[in-house]
């Protein structure tokens, strides 16, 4: 029996994945906002081996959420899936940084253009050929990755994040 990959029934979205996916994956760890927390979880993925290569925590007055990527996305959804902590996983773009005097401008001005709105963006730890990255949420995904590809941003995959010049 053949599959159709056009067709997106019956396609399991984990299968379709790669480290050549256009998108990074964000994890998302739940958190009592208490002393000690964090520090239990970056202890608990590194421990297992897994390099974070970003990391930024939204908070409030009972709890945290903590938007991770780490470099191997299969292993560290393995590491959550078997410890105490509540998570969710999220698509989110990475785009390295223009050698261009403004950026950040060049990247948001494209996704101004196609209308998209950014809901946040946070650096990588990430170098490639002297340039840095960011990652960067959308409402649109799809539609925000296509048109930083035409207009020439450079997409930072899982793999990138394996090849990266200056933190392997």
């Amino acid at each position: 029996m053949s599959m159709d990959f056009g067709d997106e029934q019956g396609l399991d979205k984990l299968t379709a994945r790669g480290r050549e996916w256009p998108c990074l994956r964000q994890f998302g760890v739940f958190m009592e906002n208490r002393v000690g927390r964090l520090h239990d979880l970056m202890r608990h993925i590194e421990t297992h081996d897994l390099r974070v290569v970003a990391l930024s925590i939204v908070d409030s007055i009972d709890y945290a959420v903590a938007r991770l990527i780490v470099d191997h996305t299969d292993r560290a959804r393995e590491v959550f899936e078997l410890s105490n902590f509540t998570f969710y996983e999220t698509d989110i773009i990475g785009v390295a940084l223009p050698d261009t005097p403004a950026p950040y401008v060049s990247i948001f001005t494209a996704l101004l253009q196609a209308e998209q709105n950014i809901f946040y963006t946070y650096p990588l730890l990430y170098r490639r050929r002297g340039h840095g990255g960011i990652a960067v949420y959308t409402d649109d995904i799809d539609q925000s990755l296509r048109v930083l590809r035409e207009k020439g941003h450079t997409l930072i995959t899982e793999n990138s994040l394996q090849e990266d010049d200056e933190f392997l």
